[in-house]
């Protein structure tokens, strides 16, 4: 810098800068070394924002927030994080990849095709959960899955539960070129199933439940026939993690501090159920019938098995191919390898120099060996 100081000194003092024109690109160039400067001293990032929508696997991050537990793992690692409830699911995504947030939960496929299909290299920072029966396929009429050919069924288009559509047709040797969808948002799902007008949905609980309710619904499919493929995961943005390792501590600190409160039956334990059960527009009955149908992974040790699991790399590979033939990858995808995923243990699959979604154990396993 002392080098650059010396230079630009000599500079000021030649005829040459004596023309307006220079004077002023002079000026610029000052402005531009003092502005790099001020970068390159920055003070570190300390306050970060997560997204989070209603989801019951979601609502210990609510939990959380409201009982001080994220703020206490912030304050050790000298950090705020900020908790903020969307209540639209693919829009708390859009958001996330647009940059409006560090870290956002989303499903495995969502991950895969919004941030990491739009160019944001983004790190599965904790998996929290599989659904094992929390999404569902619901009609009024039909009592099978064949007999849904030819009829409309509203869905998150393009998200877990367009999967889930897919894989249960597969199952009923049909395909999605026998049924038409319809976009609608996991926030109608339920007013939408309630009219006359909508016949089938595909979606996922707290509002699976509800749907299963309506007179003459019938569940003709659900994600407990694909277990460990549907996976719920509080993801990061990955500079922002390499960066801020601490965001990775603080989070997975207080993820599963909450996991181990919420799992047990004492009062505590059951206080925390019932205020996530309230949260979430449930009873503390409903709310524990959602959690059985959800493979919770309460112990960072199982998280991090699961993550680690060579069947992780079998699903994904499953998912991408989905995404591909949805166009869900992007313009610029020639096939379903187009983006790189990389998980523990420095295995890849994809593209190596389009590596944009990564399955990372390492904090997982820091708070399993109790090093956080």
């Amino acid at each position: 810098m002392t080098h650059l100081t010396t230079q630009c000194t000599s500079a000021a003092g030649s005829s040459k800068l004596t023309s307006p024109t220079l004077s002023k690109r002079f000026s610029l160039a000052v402005l531009a070394l003092a502005v790099a400067s001020t970068t390159m001293f920055a003070a570190p990032k300390t306050h970060f924002k997560v997204a989070w929508t209603i989801y019951a696997g979601w609502m210990p991050w609510d939990y959380g927030a409201r009982k001080g537990i994220v703020k206490k793992w912030g304050d050790k690692y000298g950090i705020k994080i900020d908790v903020v409830q969307l209540n639209d699911y693919v829009e708390s995504i859009n958001q996330y990849t647009a940059g409006s947030f560090d870290g956002c939960v989303m499903t495995n496929m969502d991950a895969l095709t919004i941030p990491a299909a739009g160019g944001v290299d983004s790190t599965a920072l904790i998996i929290g959960d599989y659904s094992n029966g929390n999404d569902g396929i619901v009609a009024k009429g039909a009592k099978s899955l064949k007999e849904l050919k030819g009829q409309k069924i509203n869905l998150v288009e393009y998200s877990v539960s367009h999967y889930l559509l897919e894989r249960g047709l597969a199952s009923a040797g049909m395909s999605a070129k026998d049924v038409k969808t319809v976009n609608t948002s996991d926030a109608d799902m339920v007013s939408a199933f309630n009219s006359s007008s909508v016949k089938n949905v595909v979606t996922w609980n707290p509002q699976l439940s509800e749907v299963k309710k309506v007179p003459k619904a019938a569940l003709l499919f659900d994600s407990s026939k694909i277990p460990g493929e549907i996976i719920d995961m509080m993801v990061v943005n990955t500079q922002t993690l390499k960066e801020n390792p601490k965001l990775g501590k603080a989070l997975t600190g207080a993820w599963f501090e909450i996991m181990g409160i919420m799992s047990k039956n004492d009062a505590k334990g059951i206080e925390a159920r019932t205020l996530m059960a309230k949260a979430s527009g449930t009873s503390l009955k409903e709310y524990q019938s959602q959690l059985a149908s959800t493979k919770m992974f309460y112990t960072a040790a199982e998280a991090q098995k699961f993550t680690e699991d060579p069947k992780l790399i079998t699903t994904m590979g499953e998912v991408s191919k989905f995404s591909f033939a949805h166009g869900l990858l992007g313009n610029k995808a020639k096939n379903a390898n187009f983006i790189g995923m990389t998980f523990p243990a420095n295995k890849m699959v994809g593209n190596p120099k389009n590596i944009k979604l990564r399955f990372n154990s390492e904090y997982m396993k820091q708070a399993s060996e109790g090093k956080l």
